[in-house]
């Protein structure tokens, strides 16, 4: 297909990991139009001198490449089929969707567009929110030599991409990566309730692990997180969940057989339904405090986003 130098983006998503992403673009110097659900969110992006669109498909009719940022495959399959993306992006142009989404759903996607004449990569993100406002994501690719090479200076301006393989790759990467985040929370967690249980002060044994092998970005923010109590998102536990049921399957379609990966499905389907869905997945640990109550870490109240006035 026909190269097209990128310099006019469409970014499709402006909630809270969408919003610094396109802000990023417009700070490199991109040429930027966005399109949200809510058109107020991206409201500030205008004010940084984006160009605001109606619907997704006008928003994607003359550019150079297009960004979603959505919550799901589902979420990207409307955005494609529904609202008319597939069709009105031009031919040649690239289509980048760092959505969370299953490898076989990419790979669907990339062979629709193909047919269309567009590149496509599946370029899942990891690094939060402030990740996303520092340009510091871990971006993790799948897509064509080719198509890499022509979105790395855009995904440069995010985060630091590297390609995995070919399309659908980046979404098995990025299972890899909530595979070891969920197990990290959940060994947090337990961590932290131990010590509190044998006596020790879970600040301070946090403090004591910072630097040897135990030590990790998991430990120190999600178990500040849950020594503050406070699990207002960040990452949502229904997100984790439907990561880790994606994970699962996956494994099943490949004859494996993840255990670890199993119970930590487990516990994060029963923090969300009991009302948890919504709350930071470092709340794990109140679904552990559940399973052996009266066992609490710390005396802090907990900060849930239903009372984050």
């Amino acid at each position: 297909m026909a190269e097209r130098a990128i310099a006019h983006v469409a970014f499709l998503g402006t909630g809270l990991m969408g919003a610094p992403m396109a802000a990023n673009l417009l700070a490199a110097g991109y040429r930027v139009t966005v399109w949200n659900r809510t058109p107020a969110k991206a409201q500030p992006l205008v004010d940084q001198g984006a160009t605001l669109a109606q619907t997704p498909a006008a928003a994607v009719a003359d550019v150079d490449a297009a960004v979603a940022m959505l919550a799901d495959g589902p979420a990207v399959e409307d955005l494609l089929e529904a609202q008319g993306v597939a069709d009105a992006l031009p031919h040649g142009a690239l289509f980048v969707d760092c959505a969370s989404i299953p490898p076989a759903t990419a790979r669907r996607h990339a062979e629709r567009l193909a047919g269309r004449g567009v590149g496509y990569l599946d370029a899942p993100v990891s690094g939060g929110p402030s990740g996303a406002e520092s340009a510091s994501l871990a971006i993790m690719v799948g897509g064509s030599e080719t198509d890499v090479a022509r979105g790395e200076p855009l995904l440069r301006a995010m985060g630091t991409p590297t390609r995995v393989g070919p399309a659908g790759a980046g979404q098995t990467a990025k299972l890899a990566n909530q595979v070891i985040v969920g197990l990290a929370i959940g060994a947090v967690a337990e961590a932290l309730l131990l010590a509190e249980r044998g006596g020790a002060d879970p600040a301070k044994v946090k403090q004591a692990l910072t630097g040897g092998f135990a030590d990790s970005k998991v430990l120190q923010i999600h178990g500040q997180r849950m020594l503050d109590r406070t699990f207002v998102p960040g990452a949502a536990a229904r997100v984790h969940l439907k990561d880790m049921e994606t994970i699962l399957d996956t494994a099943r379609e490949g004859g494996l057989s993840l255990p670890l990966s199993q119970t930590v499905h487990d516990l994060f389907r029963d923090l969300a339904d009991r009302g948890g869905a919504g709350y930071d997945h470092s709340a794990l640990l109140l679904e552990l405090e559940r399973r052996n109550a009266p066992a609490r870490l710390g005396d802090k109240p907990d900060r849930l986003p239903a009372n984050d006035g």
